[in-house]
């Protein structure tokens, strides 16, 4: 129950900062704040996963341009010009993913691996990493933000898959993850195996839901639009694990110590961010801005500084091209 109330407290914080900060007379800010209000869960639905079609590489992406424009001289007619008239990118994010992702109550920004990839994008096409206005999307939200143009780009773990390369167009991989799962440190649960009969608690929309109905098909699956909502399912004991990504997963841990990550990654997830199809320039734009990272230790870095306490820095991804 205290942790419950505690989580409850620090929501309201949350709200109450951003309250206070819908008042900036900064533009950048105020359309940030704006965006940041993501629609409220709704009930629980069924959900079924399908078998993903196989394909090549799929992580195999468009090679980066010949040479790299310089910060401020986008080419001309290119979607990065257009980017840059407009003054700011607009990225989809998630706000609520401790580590890669999350808003800070006590600063009022967002922060993380995926923040700073992303800021890392922008200071290549403005020479400034903060003429970016973030929006907060669900799940379910990231490939169709993409396809209506209401984001330029989208990093909020989504897993590269054939399927979603019909509907969008991915960058390199940025960010290696596997499928594990998360239960209280009392919990008998140990692999998947275990999982029959259980309540598994899954974002909707995700990969994650879509594995657990083909590996675990005797497991009772509860979809929320959220990822935390997962986090306050176990805590108020209306679920029995949850399963994510290990990356989202080191993030539940951390904020609640009363959990575990249990048993071996059971499928691949690599991340790449999301563009619209009709922006090829773009992808070669943002690989290269990725392949210049992987080069001169700013993607070691970055993971270092999030994600360094829980593991040795690794190399980054290898970048596959077509």
């Amino acid at each position: 129950m205290r942790r419950i109330v505690g989580y409850v407290l620090a929501m309201a914080v949350v709200a109450a900062v951003l309250a206070g900060c819908g008042s900036s007379s900064d533009p950048a800010q105020r359309l940030a704040l704006a965006a940041l209000n993501t629609p409220a869960p709704q009930a629980h639905t069924s959900a079924t996963g399908s078998p993903e079609p196989r394909c090549g590489d799929v992580t195999a992406s468009l090679p980066p341009p010949a040479a790299m424009p310089s910060p401020g001289a986008m080419p001309a007619g290119s979607f990065m010009a257009r980017i840059q008239r407009r003054g700011y990118l607009i990225a989809g994010v998630d706000q609520n993913t401790l580590l890669f992702a999350y808003f800070n109550p006590i600063d009022g920004q967002l922060e993380g691996f995926e923040i700073d990839i992303l800021r890392q994008l922008t200071k290549a096409i403005f020479g400034n990493p903060n003429a970016i206005v973030f929006k907060a999307l669900t799940t379910d939200e990231r490939i169709p933000a993409v396809e209506n143009g209401s984001v330029d780009i989208v990093a909020d773990a989504v897993t590269i898959t054939c399927s979603r390369r019909k509907e969008v167009d991915f960058s390199t991989v940025y960010y290696d993850a596997g499928q594990k799962l998360l239960v209280p440190t009392s919990s008998p649960i140990q692999t998947v195996d275990n999982l029959a009969g259980r309540r598994v608690c899954a974002t909707i929309g995700s990969t994650s839901i879509q594995t657990l109905a083909q590996i675990a098909p005797r497991a009772i699956r509860y979809p929320v639009r959220q990822r935390t909502d997962c986090l306050v399912a176990l805590q108020e004991g209306l679920v029995d694990a949850i399963t994510s990504d290990d990356s989202i997963l080191l993030g539940f841990k951390a904020q609640d110590p009363y959990t575990q990550i249990v048993g071996s990654s059971f499928a691949h997830e690599p991340y790449g961010m999301a563009i619209d199809k009709t922006h090829p320039d773009f992808v070669r734009f943002v690989n290269g801005v990725l392949a210049q990272m992987r080069t001169d230790g700013a993607w070691r870095a970055i993971y270092s500084h999030w994600l360094g306490k829980f593991s040795r820095t690794p190399a980054p991804p290898t970048a596959h091209y077509l």
